[in-house]
């Protein structure tokens, strides 16, 4: 009997369910009984309604924690330590550490390896030890080698020491620069390591040439009386020597611009640096930070990534070592400056192209590529290519992937990445390698696919452009952090 009543039951809530259902169903055929459903948001639709936040004061980490502690338990600082203090800040903007200071090493002892294309160099002890490094160079040593690469033993060093960009330095914060690492920085015994070029490439001599017919002009601040975007020239210019990475070189490796001028290729990128392709930082579509906010770009250089990119390669090392130690005021006036910069190209604004996302959210993907794509890389950078707030970067108008230099996105699939861990942000994400994962031709595909995916104006690669990188990715977990 219990079953009967339970099948029976159940026949009738059944029944109930479909007459409910035909009902539904028949008001939703009726259009006088339905409301139209909202349409659908674009693909893009993020991309296409950037809203920006207003950044925030942030505290700055000292420059140097052991001399800011060591002066704070004295009580006020005397004007001794201010110099110093000014000298750490000013180390900092340089980069200095980043350079003179190998895997494990001491800091400011040198020898980390510098590609050329001569050979490796490898940085100099510049610490205050009296044998290998600085200690016993007077200020004129000093100031005479940031001005002019010439030595205190007599011979000009490589360019690879920005010495043109640093000859703009100011009286006093070359002062302040010279006292920070005489008497600041702890001394260490580290010998100098010979570099790795071949005679007669080896030979001093030529530089000597080389120095006198690209000597550096004096600097200049901007026309116009204004103190914050003169700040900023400075600090590009000079201590920052951004030029050096983002301005292309002459065949005679001089930079081809110190400063902006009408050519307009000071900092107009293009070239590839230990590997990597160096973008734009001039304020222009197709590669550059054209429709980037002031906010923007400072929250890049503090923190190294911001809505629409994350940096890779040595500008992990610029942003962990220098620009998250800079004060709000200074971040602000390098990004002004940089904004203030005019197109040297005349690449159209990025414009966002629902084809390939739609495609590919719907599991129809076009190409080998894009079925690459959704297997291995959507979960993170999502089948729109819009990624994950700042945690996991976008794709779609990512300034790397506008131009038709694909190194950069060749070799972040070939050996991963590694987003910068700093005082504000203190987890670094890591992208794994797929250079066992995937062969040549694999990544060929998947890279002409975020080239040109979503409206992206990048182009296509082979699996010979592939193989040429191949050689010298090192797998992220096998470089320093």
């Amino acid at each position: 009997m219990m079953k009967r009543l339970i099948l029976t039951s159940s026949l009738a809530l059944g029944a109930a369910m479909l007459a409910a259902a035909a009902a539904y169903n028949l008001a939703y055929a009726d259009d006088s009984l339905t409301v139209a459903a909202p349409p659908k948001p674009p693909m893009g639709g993020r991309l296409l309604n950037r809203q920006t936040a207003p950044l925030q004061p942030f505290a700055v980490p000292p420059a140097d924690a052991a001399l800011s502690q060591r002066i704070a338990g004295q009580g006020s600082p005397s004007a001794d330590d201010q110099l110093l203090l000014r000298g750490a800040y000013l180390a900092r903007a340089g980069d200095c550490v980043a350079c003179h200071t190998s895997k494990g090493g001491a800091p400011f002892a040198g020898g980390l390896a510098l590609a050329s294309p001569l050979g490796a160099i490898y940085s100099t002890n510049i610490t205050p030890d009296k044998e290998h490094g600085i200690g016993d160079w007077s200020y004129e040593d000093f100031a005479r080698l940031m001005r002019t690469g010439v030595t205190r033993a007599g011979y000009t060093v490589y360019p690879a020491m920005p010495y043109p960009s640093y000859s703009r330095l100011s009286e006093e914060d070359m002062q302040a620069l010279y006292a920070y690492f005489t008497k600041a920085v702890p001394p260490s015994a580290q010998v100098n390591r010979a570099n790795d070029i071949p005679w007669p490439l080896s030979m001093r001599w030529p530089l000597a040439i080389w120095r006198k017919l690209f000597a550096p002009t004096p600097y200049a601040a901007p026309a116009g009386g204004d103190q914050e975007l003169a700040r900023g020239a400075y600090l590009v210019e000079g201590l920052g020597h951004c030029g050096s990475c983002h301005t292309p070189r002459s065949t005679t490796l001089q930079e081809k611009s110190l400063r902006d001028d009408s050519s307009r290729l000071y900092l107009s990128g293009g070239q590839v640096v230990d590997g990597w392709s160096v973008p734009s930082l001039r304020n222009e579509h197709g590669g550059g930070i054209a429709g980037w906010s002031q906010a923007d770009l400072v929250e890049f250089l503090r923190t190294g990534r911001n809505q629409f990119t994350a940096s890779f390669g040595a500008m992990n090392d610029v942003v962990e070592h220098s620009m998250q130690y800079l004060s709000e005021a200074d971040l602000n006036a390098i990004s002004r400056y940089l904004l203030s910069l005019s197109p040297r190209n005349d690449a159209a604004p990025y414009r966002y192209d629902e084809v390939s996302a739609t495609a590919a959210y719907e599991g129809r993907p076009q190409t080998p590529g894009a079925a690459l794509y959704l297997d291995r890389c959507a979960a993170c950078h999502r089948s729109n290519g819009t990624g994950y707030g700042k945690a996991f970067p976008a794709l779609a108008g990512n300034p790397v992937l506008q131009t038709g230099d694909a190194t950069s996105a060749i070799r972040i699939i070939l050996q991963g990445g590694r987003q910068p861990a700093t005082d504000s942000i203190k987890g670094g994400l890591v992208m794994g390698p797929y250079a066992q994962l995937l062969n040549d031709q694999q990544v060929a595909e998947v890279t002409s696919y975020i080239q040109t995916a979503w409206g992206n104006r990048g182009g296509t690669v082979s699996a010979a452009d592939v193989a040429k990188i191949r050689k010298t990715a090192k797998p992220v977990e096998d470089r320093a952090p």
